[in-house]
């Protein structure tokens, strides 16, 4: 035991070659090849170093095979699954047994290649080596096969879905373009698997990844969620621009502030375009999105050269943010200068960097004109401590470092200041009330001022005492393309500013009903808006939304469809003539009632079964009518603009197409759900119609007025807010903004 334990040594000494079994000490160890196994290991380790590298390869291979859209699943940080599906156009079925090869690819045959390459990919590594440190499965379709073809790999050969099965690829259902999932990355390398602390920090770095290519691949549509999750992380349209997409991703406080740049030069061979923030944004860490030749790489050199740029225009510690596009001659540029092709070398990098830094800096200097600085001053009620007004007195202008580097809090501009507390007194408390309904009306109806609240508070009960039956129906999911595609021309005209206004307004008042004006507060800003246009969007949207699914009102007893449909006919005809001025009525000439009611009517009932089931529209077959649409709980349309909304689903709307009689019906079915003009509220017009009292007025209108009112406040505006895709065309003809809360301060600080 002793002699062992000579032989071994002390604990932690270094052992000498004859211990070894080598006596002499100087012969060296044979060299011999690594299994390639282990070589095919040690080089998926190298270019596959984190979850994120593998999905930047699944995507660049994808924008390479001519997708416009890529979904990203990722579940536990991409460790656990991570897939991407793309509609690009496929991998034929004959190259599927070596697909997972290394050094196979489709888009490199020669070395003199590299020298114009334009692909993202080249070396043929990536599948490879994610094959040997994955289960990896490959669902393909091209645009020529009759089905798509799955695959699964295993240490870059195909291998069975199951034990005993046949590894060869198996037909399967499936769309154009190509399904990768990775499931148990780093399954077989567990102490790489162990290093990773976090999912949490993993998916945050693939979303980092998605949102940059999301930036830059202004064609190509992404969404990226987390397995098993509804929501999305990422949701970019392929036709959005590339600031709706900063806007989307980063945030609109950075898409508000962003100034956009172009320079090129012909003797470094170099084109430069991209988007930065101006002088009145920074962050506390640059954000730099930088792609040479369509690759995302980082660049130390371009990185601390923007900071130096941004440094004259930008307070201590400030950082830009900014997208760069580089494009360089192919034969400028090395790619194959890392594993997972993070950086790249470039001929005449000095100079390049120099030229776009020179420009940037000539367009902050262009718009530098006006600065925007936030502050805050002291809260109503309010004091200043005696020791914060001590050491303000004792303080001189200019402080030492020490204390000039200390944070202070900045006052805020009292004209900065939003007050939108709905439970303060509205507008309408604020005017005076009518001497006649101080005074009273005498007459033989009513006979003091406590009769006439009591008829209008009368009035004003109607608007709650509207019933409603809740029917157990199971809702419908609307899988119909017209009615998606009318869904999307929405969602491509909206206008992001106006659309967050309306989220964020507040219901000041209405303004004149004869003109269907309201008006509302948005931050520091009044603005009158047309609330009819206003309820046309909303209601064609919401028909579009809820498409299916609506509830009824109903008629009892019902309503002669061919009776509604006169009256609205002689009501146009009568219109006609007045227009014209004609006196005599010419029967050769005259509008035919009877036939045109016949027209429309047989166009309704003949497609009864469709109106019914889209639109909850039911008419009987022998025309009469049950029930309309329900759009919003709450509100009721006026049942006067009944006959002409009828009518006017003849000419108005294309039976013989899907897509535009969808359309045609709920632009329709919105102009009828659009409060109708009402009279000016002047004098006793408020007031029911009273004997002796000067001037009659309906008291319907005065129901309808209120109903009206209490509907646009408490049920119309308030659901603006959420369901409201402002458009376009709204903003061009249905807001105009009325004040500003700074420029008034202006005006009172001039007085």
């Amino acid at each position: 035991m002793a002699d062992a334990m000579v032989i071994d040594g002390p604990r932690g000494e270094k052992r000498k070659a004859s211990v070894l079994g080598d006596d002499s000490g100087h012969v060296p160890r044979r060299i011999r090849p690594l299994d390639p196994d282990v070589v095919n290991k040690i080089a998926a380790g190298e270019i596959i170093v984190a979850p994120v590298h593998a999905l930047k390869e699944l995507m660049e291979n994808a924008v390479d095979a001519g997708s416009t859209s890529l979904e990203i699943v990722v579940k536990d940080g991409g460790l656990k699954l991570l897939q991407i599906t793309d509609n690009g156009c496929g991998i034929d079925k004959q190259d599927l047994p070596i697909l997972c090869e290394r050094f196979t690819t489709s888009k490199l045959q020669k070395f003199e290649d590299l020298q114009s390459i334009s692909t993202y990919g080249f070396r043929g590594e990536a599948l490879a080596s994610i094959s040997h440190i994955a289960h990896l499965t490959v669902t393909t379709k091209t645009q020529e096969s009759n089905c798509a073809w799955r695959a699964h790999y295993g240490s870059g050969k195909l291998v069975p879905a199951k034990p005993g099965q046949s590894p060869d690829p198996k037909p399967v259902a499936g769309r154009q373009g190509t399904q990768i999932t990775v499931e148990d990355l780093f399954y077989n390398i567990p102490t790489r698997r162990r290093a990773f602390r976090s999912a949490s920090d993993e998916y945050n770095k693939i979303i980092d990844m998605v949102g940059r290519y999301a930036v830059h691949c202004s064609h190509v549509a992404f969404s990226c969620k987390k397995h098993g999750e509804s929501s999305t992380s990422i949701a970019i349209q392929a036709n959005a621009s590339r600031t709706d997409r900063i806007r989307q991703i980063y945030g609109g406080s950075v898409a508000n502030e962003l100034i956009e740049y172009c320079t090129s030069d012909d003797r470094w061979g170099f084109k430069a375009k991209g988007l930065a923030t101006n002088a009145n944004y920074n962050l506390k860490k640059t954000t730099l999105l930088l792609f040479i030749n369509h690759r995302c790489v980082e660049s130390s050199n371009i990185r601390k050269a923007v900071e130096q740029t941004y440094a004259s225009f930008l307070p201590k510690n400030g950082h830009p943010f900014v997208y760069l596009s580089l494009e360089i001659a192919p034969e400028r540029v090395d790619v194959n200068v890392h594993p997972t092709k993070r950086e790249v070398n470039f001929l005449n990098e000095h100079e390049i960097i120099q030229a776009i830094c020179e420009h940037i800096r000539s367009r902050l200097a262009a718009v530098d004109t006006s600065r925007t600085f936030l502050t805050q001053t002291l809260l109503p009620g309010g004091t200043w401590s005696a020791s914060d007004q001590q050491a303000s007195s004792s303080t001189p202008s200019k402080t030492s470092g020490a204390a000039s580097g200390a944070r202070k809090t900045p006052a805020r501009n009292e004209s900065s200041l939003v007050r939108t507390d709905t439970n303060m007194r509205k507008i309408t408390s604020m005017l005076p009330p009518s001497s006649t309904m101080e005074a009273g009306v005498r007459g033989d109806g009513i006979s003091s001022t406590s009769d006439v609240n009591a008829i209008i508070s009368g009035t004003n009960k109607g608007v709650d005492m509207i019933k409603y039956e809740t029917v157990e129906r199971e809702a419908t999911a609307c899988r119909l393309i017209s009615v998606r595609e009318l869904r999307a021309e929405v969602r491509e005209e909206m206008h992001h500013e106006l659309t967050e206004i309306f989220a964020n307004h507040t219901f000041v008042g209405i303004v004149d009903e004869r003109r269907r004006l309201a008006a509302i507060q948005g931050g520091v800003k009044l603005y009158l808006v047309d609330y009819g246009r206003v309820c046309y969007e909303y209601f064609y949207q919401l028909g579009l939304t809820d498409f299916g699914n609506f509830g009824t009102i109903r008629f009892d007893p019902p309503l002669d469809l061919r009776e509604v449909l006169s009256m609205a006919a002689e009501s146009e005809r009568t219109a006609t003539a007045d227009a014209s001025g004609r006196v005599d009525k010419d029967e050769d000439d005259e509008m035919d009632v009877s036939e045109i009611v016949e027209l429309v009517a047989d166009q309704l009932v003949e497609r009864r079964e469709m109106l019914l089931e889209y639109f909850s529209f039911e008419i009987s077959p022998a025309g009469e009518l049950l029930s309309i649409p329900l759009l919003v709980k709450g509100y009721t349309p006026s049942i006067a603009k009944l006959p002409r909304f009828l009518l006017e689903l003849g000419p108005r709307v294309n039976w013989s197409e899907e897509k535009a009689c969808f359309e045609g019906f709920l632009k329709e079915l919105a102009m009828f759900y659009v409060p109708e003009r009402l009279p000016a509220t002047i004098g006793t017009d408020d007031l029911p119609s009273v004997q002796g009292g000067g001037k009659d007025v309906d008291i319907e209108t005065v129901a309808r007025r209120d109903h009206v009112r209490f509907a646009l406040e408490h049920v119309l505006f308030p659901a603006f807010k959420s369901r409201l895709v402002a458009t376009k065309s709204l903003m061009q003809t249905g807001i105009l903004e009325v004040a500003n809360l700074k420029g008034l301060y202006r005006v009172f600080e001039r007085c």
